[in-house]
Order: C-alpha cells, then sequence, then structure tokens
C-alpha cells in the first residue's frame, strides 16, 4: 500500500515547492521548521491562514479522518456519532475518508483533499509542518488530555526480560514517522543497553495492531508499540493481555492529535472548535477511547515539546528530507514483504 501511495507523496511535495518557493519565500518573514509552502508570522510553530482571503477555503462537504494506527473501518464506525453530530453543527456535509498508512493521510491535508483530522503523534509534528496542519485538540476529560505509554510487548511464554534480552531478536517498530512506533524507541532504547539497528534490524509491521498481532502470532519477537492501542485491542477481544508480558514502559507521550488544515476560512474554523470543544462522548465512544469523553484544547508548541525533543534524542527531525527518507525505507520494507 504504501509503495502505491509513496511516488504522489514525493510529487506532492516536489509541485508544492515549485509553485510556492518564489512568493511565499519573499513575503514570509518567519517560517521556522514549516514547509516552504507555508509560513509561521506569529511564532507559534504552525502554518498561519493565508493573508488573502481569496484563499481561505469554505468547503460544502468537510472531509474527515483519524489515524490508521489500526483498521480504518473501526475508526469510521466508531466516529459515526461524532461525525453526525458534527455535520449538524457545521450544517455541512461530512465524510470520513478511510486512509491506510501516516503518508497517505499527511498527504491528503497537503494536497487539499483532506480538512480535518486525527494524526498519530509521531505523524502530528510532520503533518504540522508539512501539511500545514494545525492541531487544536486531544482527546481527554474536563482535567487533563489523553496520553499513553510506549511499551514494548513480549509473549508471556518468552525468555525476554529487559530490553537488552532482545538483541540479535526481532524486533518491529510500527513506522518511521510513529512517535512510539519508531523514534521513541530509538531515542530511548539506547540508554536501556539496546540500540535500534545495531542490536536488531527493524522489522516494520506498518501498523500497531499489527505489531501486536505479529508477537502474539511468534512473527516478532517483541513489539514497541502504544499503550492505548494495545488495551484497547484487549478491551475488544483481539488479543488476552495475559499473553503478554510488556518488559518496556516510557513517560507518558500526547495520543493522537486533531487538526484542521491552515487555509481554511477563519469563520469555519472558529465554528469547527466549537463543534468539538461542545462535543460529549456518547458511551461507545468514551468506552472506545480508554474513558475519555471530550475533545480537550491543547497548544501545539508547548504540548508537542516531549516530542519533538524525542525526535532530536534519536537524530531525526519533523522535515521533509527526514520523512521522505523514513518513507522510501519503509516503502522499501513493505516491498520486500510481497
Amino acid at each position: 500500500m504504501l509503495r502505491r501511495f509513496f511516488p504522489a507523496i514525493i510529487a506532492g511535495f516536489c509541485l508544492g515547492m515549485l509553485s510556492g518557493v518564489v512568493g511565499a519565500a519573499d513575503a514570509c518573514k518567519h517560517r521556522g521548521e514549516l514547509d516552504v509552502k507555508y509560513c509561521d508570522d506569529n511564532g507559534d510553530m504552525v502554518a498561519d491562514a493565508p493573508v488573502d482571503s481569496k484563499k481561505w477555503r469554505n468547503p460544502s462537504t468537510v472531509v474527515f479522518t483519524y489515524t490508521p494506527v489500526e483498521d480504518p473501518a473501526v475508526y469510521e464506525n466508531i466516529f459515526r456519532p461524532f461525525t453526525t453530530f458534527l455535520s449538524k453543527c457545521l450544517d455541512k456535509k461530512v465524510v470520513f475518508y478511510q486512509v491506510q498508512s501516516n503518508a497517505a493521510e499527511i498527504e491528503a491535508m497537503r494536497s487539499g483533499r483532506l480538512h480535518v483530522a486525527g494524526f498519530s503523534t509521531g505523524p502530528t509534528a510532520f503533518a504540522v509542518n508539512l501539511a500545514g496542519a494545525v492541531p487544536f485538540a486531544v482527546k481527554g476529560t474536563e482535567k487533563d488530555f489523553q496520553g499513553y505509554n510506549l511499551i514494548v510487548i513480549v509473549k508471556a511464554s518468552s525468555p525476554y526480560q529487559k530490553l537488552a534480552d532482545l538483541k540479535g531478536k526481532k524486533v518491529a517498530h510500527t513506522s518511521p514517522s510513529s512517535n512510539s512506533g519508531h523514534l521513541a524507541p530509538m531515542a530511548l532504547f539506547p540508554g536501556e543497553g539496546l540500540t535500534p539497528d545495531k542490536d536488531y534490524k527493524i522489522i516494520f509491521s506498518g501498523k500497531h495492531d499489527q505489531s501486536v498481532m505479529g508477537v502474539n502470532s511468534g512473527d516478532y519477537d517483541a513489539g514497541a508499540v502504544a499503550s492505548d492501542v494495545f488495551h484497547r485491542m484487549a478491551e475488544r477481544g483481539q488479543v488476552k493481555e495475559s499473553d503478554f508480558r510488556i518488559i518496556y514502559r516510557s513517560q507518558k507521550f500526547p495520543t493522537s492529535s486533531f487538526a484542521y488544515a491552515h487555509d481554511l476560512a477563519p469563520p469555519l474554523v472558529d465554528k469547527l472548535l466549537g463543534c468539538f470543544y461542545d462535543y460529549r462522548f456518547p458511551p461507545e465512544m468514551k468506552k472506545a477511547f480508554d474513558g475519555a469523553d471530550r475533545f480537550f484544547p491543547i497548544n501545539y508548541k508547548t504540548t508537542w515539546a516531549v516530542v519533538r525533543d524525542v525526535a532530536k534524542g534519536s537524530g531525526g527531525a519533523f522535515d521533509k528530507a527526514s520523512y521522505e527518507k523514513e518513507t522510501a525505507r519503509e516503502a522499501a520494507e513493505a516491498a520486500k514483504k510481497k
């Protein structure tokens, strides 16, 4: 699937560079880590809305999606009560757009085909810098936003007790842009006596649920996954937690963000934010998202600081060069499996 999307991703980036580099570079006073297509004159680390109101978009149909950490069809059903509400709240048609990879989701927003989306933790920063995404919320409760941990799971029947025991073993990461599935392991594992790509060859599974199922079936000796995904799979009966052992748990990270495209018309953005913040999850959504009952307001610059620090610690960056390099690597891994 990634092999199919990759040429379109690169083509999109190239077209964006060619069309925006001349005018945008001259007009923009500050860009920070954003792609040349965007500007950040107010210093909040996300793309500013276009100065020219003629470039604002007010679509008759709002396209929404959620990060493909698991089967997209699962989330289309989970979010159906919300998308129904959002349609009435905005007085617009709202459609759920199923994406099969983080790369496809980021490119969909960059190309203008996606208006608002839930991005998983690592891809959020890539979406901000490369697709003009503006994060505004994380699932949470009245008191705080929801977080998760990077965990490393092994079979309960296995001999592995600590990360150093995994040297030379089959260890699954999820995808190159994933925080818990790749960037955090790259930054944090060496301090625990295990260096990815040195002590073991990284195997990309594609998604968190595929890593979990791969460990369960014996395809992998261990998997680095997000704790919330693992626990949700157990709640749904896909796996039994008792069949696994967690041999590592990290600090708390913010879970998936919700972000809108930077060029949506400001009046639409104001209404969109009100709809999100006013919504309260029905019982089925609350259960699916580990007790979260609302969209909790966040600020990307401060809330995602820990994620950016982890990326720096892993030697990575949330820029176009890093993204293209890792996506190419991911595509190559996927091609080997076919």
